[in-house]
C-alpha cells in the first residue's frame, strides 16, 4: 500500500453523466501510468467496448476520453494505491464518496468489484450481489460489476456488464 497527499488519479466527473464507474483505488501500475485500469490483464477497457459502452476501444492513456461517452471514472480511496488486500481500512472515505456522486448526479454508479462496492457503500458482503442493487445513492442507481482485474480472474462475469450497458444506453 502506498499513499499520496493529493489524488493518484483525478476524478473525471462532470454533471448528469450515463454512468460512473468506481474502483476500490488505483493499482500500482494504474499510479505509475498515471492511468484508470492501466495493467494490460485488466479487462475494464476491453469490456466497455465489448458491451457498447465506447464506440472504440479506448487505451488506458486516453481515460479522460471516457466524458464524450457519458462516462465518468473515480475511485472510493483516492489517496492510496496497490492491491485490495494492500489497502487500509482509514484509505476509503464512503461519505465524501457519497457527497461527491450525489453533487454530480449520473444516472448510474457502477463499483467495479464487490470491494469497491463494500467500501464506497460501507455495507457487508453478504449484503451485495452483482448487478443492479436495491438501494440508489441519492437519485442515482447502483451497479456492482465483476472485478476486471486480473487478480480477480477466477470471479469473472460479463453478464452485470451487459446489464448495466443496457440500462445506461442513452435515452
Amino acid at each position: 500500500m502506498h499513499s499520496r497527499r493529493k489524488f493518484i488519479l483525478p476524478d473525471v466527473l462532470s454533471p448528469g453523466l450515463r454512468v460512473v464507474f468506481c474502483g476500490t483505488a488505483p493499482g500500482t501500475r494504474s499510479a505509475q501510468d498515471g492511468a484508470y485500469y492501466a495493467h494490460p490483464g485488466n479487462y475494464f477497457w476491453r469490456t466497455l467496448f465489448e458491451v457498447g459502452l465506447t464506440p472504440r476501444l479506448l487505451a488506458p492513456a486516453e481515460f479522460r476520453d471516457v466524458l464524450q461517452f457519458g462516462i465518468g471514472l473515480t475511485d472510493v480511496a483516492k489517496h492510496h494505491f496497490g492491491s485490495d488486500a494492500e489497502l487500509p481500512r482509514t484509505a476509503f472515505d464512503s461519505e465524501a464518496l457519497c457527497r461527491k456522486l450525489a453533487r454530480y448526479q449520473p444516472r448510474i454508479i457502477a463499483f467495479t468489484s464487490k470491494n469497491a462496492a463494500r467500501a464506497g457503500l460501507g455495507v457487508g458482503a453478504h449484503d451485495l450481489v452483482y448487478g443492479e442493487q436495491d438501494s440508489p445513492i441519492a437519485q442515482s442507481r447502483v451497479f456492482v460489476l465483476s472485478s476486471p482485474s486480473g487478480q480477480a480472474r477466477g470471479f469473472w462475469d460479463i453478464a452485470p456488464w451487459q446489464q448495466l450497458a443496457e440500462s445506461a444506453k442513452p435515452g
